[in-house]
């Protein structure tokens, strides 16, 4: 399913290949994952709030992006055109405002009438988006999950990357999911066998705790590490609710690609999730 290209991300036109900008050398990553709950900042409740207040939360969020300097970051909850965030498009706000060069929105929910939703995960980065992808693991208008698959232009290289979320209401549901994007990977793996392609980094919010066994953090994990020696992270930090964190629910599997120099979760309110940042190193 296709969904929303921003500057240096535009689709193939009249069957003419997509040639990426040069990218300079790079043997360090910096990656972060954040649900930004629609820009609502630290409210439980969406609709209460004006335009300003809104454009307001955005500008911390790109603080602190403009702070911490990650190379991509994998947003979820991120409205193009809903009515309880006054129709703001965040995620070109924060890549405006961020200024990364290229963005990548994957609408999940969709509805139209008087209370008009469009909203799912975004993707920006600093590295062109050579090839980028949503599904959505159902059809509800509302509160329905899903992730984006994109393929980054590094000099050595592709880097895949999926943006991740899943049900916060049934185990069960989050096994599926989980089985739905296990088929998703094994069949780009088998469309790309002779390129040169790094395994890919698998981020965002699993509404699930790592150290249960039976659920969906534990299951993916388990998957990736059948493939080659995924770490799993942050190995400590809780990053929900952000002002007294008591559950671990975002997360990031790491490929033994690279080298693990750092992972934080940040103190930060923006959000009702706190941040987790990563940096990384090349091995290969």
């Amino acid at each position: 399913m296709r969904g929303t290209f921003r500057r240096g991300a535009e689709p193939a036109r009249n069957g003419e290949a997509f040639r990426p900008s040069p990218v300079p050398a790079v043997s360090t990553l910096r990656l972060l994952t954040l649900n930004i709950a629609h820009g609502r900042g630290l409210s439980a409740y969406q609709g209460f709030h004006s335009a300003k207040g809104i454009e307001r939360n955005l500008r911390r969020i790109v603080y602190l992006l403009r702070k911490t300097g990650p190379d991509i970051v994998a947003l979820q909850e991120v409205d193009e055109d809903s009515h309880w965030n006054r129709n703001i498009h965040l995620l070109q706000m924060i890549q405006e405002g961020a200024e990364f060069p290229h963005a990548y929105l994957g609408v999940h929910n969709r509805r139209s009438g008087n209370l008009p939703l469009a909203y799912g995960n975004g993707l920006l980065s600093q590295f062109p988006i050579e090839h980028a992808e949503h599904e959505a693991f159902g059809t509800a208008s509302l509160g329905e999950k899903g992730f984006v698959y994109a393929e980054l232009g590094l000099p050595d290289g592709h880097l895949p990357v999926v943006n991740l979320h899943l049900d916060f209401r049934s185990r069960r549901r989050r096994i599926r999911q989980v089985e739905r994007l296990i088929d998703y990977l094994e069949a780009r793996k088998r469309e790309k066998p002779e390129e040169r392609y790094f395994s890919p980094i698998v981020c965002g919010d699993f509404n699930s705790r790592s150290k249960k066994p039976a659920d969906a953090v534990r299951h993916l994990f388990e998957y990736l590490q059948g493939q080659c020696a995924y770490q799993l992270l942050p190995t400590k930090g809780k990053t929900f609710p952000s002002l007294l964190p008591t559950h671990g629910l975002d997360f990031f599997f790491i490929p033994p690609t690279y080298e693990i120099r750092r992972c934080e979760v940040l103190r930060s309110y923006v959000s009702d999730h706190r941040p987790v940042l990563v940096d990384l190193e090349l091995t290969t």
